[in-house]
């Protein structure tokens, strides 16, 4: 039984994932440390989520080298690496996050201004 960084186990998280309402997003942001890198994509990120998912976002930040355990669970092989966890199906965006020109259709996320009425 595989546990998360939340302490719950993998059945337990999907079951959390699943209690979202619809049109909220649950975000894994994996890093390398502490490098100029990695901070620009937790930036890069966080703007993201208070200014296009404002409220509509749940964040969880991992380090690769403080929970080496996630990021082989996660089949992470590259930082920074972006995961969709909900609402299904799960994607990834890899690479640099300071061109945004396809994040969006690439982790199917709807923007604020595309909700329907």
């Amino acid at each position: 039984m595989k546990t998360h960084k939340t302490g719950l186990t993998s059945q337990a998280f999907e079951k959390s994932l699943a209690a979202h309402p619809p049109g909220k997003y649950v975000l894994r942001l994996f890093v390398a440390g502490a490098t100029a890198r990695s901070r620009q994509a937790v930036l890069r990120v966080r703007e993201i989520c208070e200014a296009e998912l404002k409220g509509r976002c749940e964040l969880e930040v991992i380090d690769i080298y403080q929970q080496p355990r996630l990021a082989r669970e996660n089949q992470i092989v590259a930082t920074p690496t972006l995961v969709k966890e909900f609402p299904k199906p799960i994607r990834r965006f890899i690479g640099n996050l300071v061109n945004l020109s396809g994040l969006f259709d690439e982790l199917e996320i709807i923007l604020k201004g595309e909700l329907a009425v």
